[in-house]
């Protein structure tokens, strides 16, 4: 996962202003600004709300509604665990709960260092093979412990 810069108002605006003639550029943005920062920072809320001319509850609405405009910085890794219902059927809550332990976090929380961010997710589209995730942006089919326990281990290193 490539490293993530710490938040810069002005490269912010520089992202704002490559995207702020797009049709509906909110959503383009926010996407540049989490590549780029790895999260939402309050103040990217204010400043595109600022450089678009809309209210901070409008930006603050649509970074809350979608789980992927995360709100504080992730861990060097992002493993999303799929909760949906056939994922469910198939023990995802059982693999998920007892990996959560075993880290000692809970869902959205990071390892203690910093490795490994576990969020939940509803749907990733691959029901047939569930259940399912996404490692660091890569989808991961008939995922079991053994599985998740690599990913981990791989996450954090040596």
């Amino acid at each position: 996962m490539p490293r993530l810069g710490e938040w810069d108002q002005g490269r912010a605006r520089e992202i704002i202003a490559a995207n702020g003639t797009l049709e509906g550029p909110v959503l383009p943005i926010l996407h540049a600004l989490l590549d780029e920062f790895g999260h939402i920072p309050e103040e990217a809320i204010a400043l595109v709300a600022s450089e678009l001319n809309l209210s901070r509850a409008e930006i603050h609405g649509t970074v809350s509604f979608y789980h992927d405009f995360r709100r504080q910085p992730a861990g060097r890794h992002v493993l999303k665990l799929c909760r949906a219902e056939a994922c469910q059927s198939m023990n995802g809550p059982r693999i998920a709960r007892d990996l959560l332990q075993e880290l000692g976090i809970d869902w959205g929380g990071t390892t203690s260092d910093g490795a490994l961010t576990v969020e939940g997710v509803y749907c990733l589209g691959l029901c047939a093979c569930a259940p399912s995730a996404l490692y660091d942006g890569e989808p991961m089919g008939r995922v079991d412990r053994e599985r998740l326990d690599t990913v981990a281990r791989e996450a954090r290193g040596p």
